[in-house]
């Protein structure tokens, strides 16, 4: 689970289906995000980030710490 993803987007109101639409992706497709079962391209990053206000590399910053644990 992506937690802080989770956290952020919570603290700005935006349902799970709004910021898909946001993005361009299917609503189960950002939901698996969320859950930490894929990553998202570096594009669709970019827009979540932007979206969202947070640094996109965080996705993968993330990954780098669960590889390692």
């Amino acid at each position: 689970m992506r937690n802080w993803l989770i956290t952020i987007r919570k603290e700005k109101g935006y349902p799970q289906k709004y910021v898909a639409e946001l993005i361009g992706v299917a609503p189960p497709s950002y939901c698996n995000i969320e859950k930490g079962k894929t990553s998202p391209a570096v594009s669709t990053a970019k827009k979540i980030g932007a979206v969202l206000g947070f640094d996109w590399t965080r996705f993968y910053d993330d990954d780098k710490s669960q590889d390692s644990a």
